[in-house]
């Protein structure tokens, strides 16, 4: 173990409020749910066609960048999701970055039936046709490189072959409600 690295003693970690989990039980759902809730993340649009060149696309958090070189991106789907056969054959897929502005086109993607998702927004095609957003915070448009299914979601891995940008405040989801950056940020 690195020497940095400072472990609390027994008699503090006991003493604290936190919950403690010994491997290899799994902590309660509703326990990591609510840690994993603490993790401030960004909200991005992930969008494709399917295989009847319609347009998909949904409300994603668990998007990240996975390599520089090459450029490579991931995010995670659930594998109960109606969308996952989609986004599993398309070849290209999109991942637009919301800014604060977008709020609302977030919870349309979230909450409203599939075919009324797109109804909201400037959209143009980008690679494969995946639906890019005009005036997301950033774009990434990406070659599906493959997908892993671990637990009860699928990983998709994409490496970008397009990607824009462009100055403003994200849109971000922390302890299940959407949070803005304050004016000083």
């Amino acid at each position: 173990m690195p020497k940095d690295l400072v472990w609390p003693d027994e008699a503090a970690a006991e003493s604290s409020a936190t919950v403690q989990v010994t491997a290899p039980e799994a902590p309660p759902v509703d326990v990591l749910r609510a840690a994993f809730g603490r993790y401030a993340t960004g909200v991005t649009l992930v969008t494709c066609l399917d295989t009847r060149q319609q347009p998909c696309g949904l409300t994603v958090n668990s998007f990240s960048s996975l390599s520089l070189e090459p450029a490579l991106v991931l995010w995670s789907l659930r594998l109960r999701s109606t969308q996952l056969e989609a986004f599993s054959a398309a070849p290209h897929f999109a991942v637009n970055v919301l800014r604060q502005e977008h709020l609302a086109l977030s919870s349309q993607f979230a909450g409203r039936p599939a075919q009324e998702r797109f109804a909201v927004g400037q959209w143009s095609a980008g690679l494969g046709g995946a639906p890019v957003l005009a005036d997301a915070l950033a774009s990434f448009e990406c070659a599906l490189r493959g997908w892993h299914d671990e637990g009860d979601h699928r990983l998709f891995i994409g490496q970008v072959r397009r990607v824009a940008q462009s100055e403003g405040r994200p849109l971000l989801y922390h302890r299940g409600a959407y949070r803005r950056l304050s004016a000083d940020d």
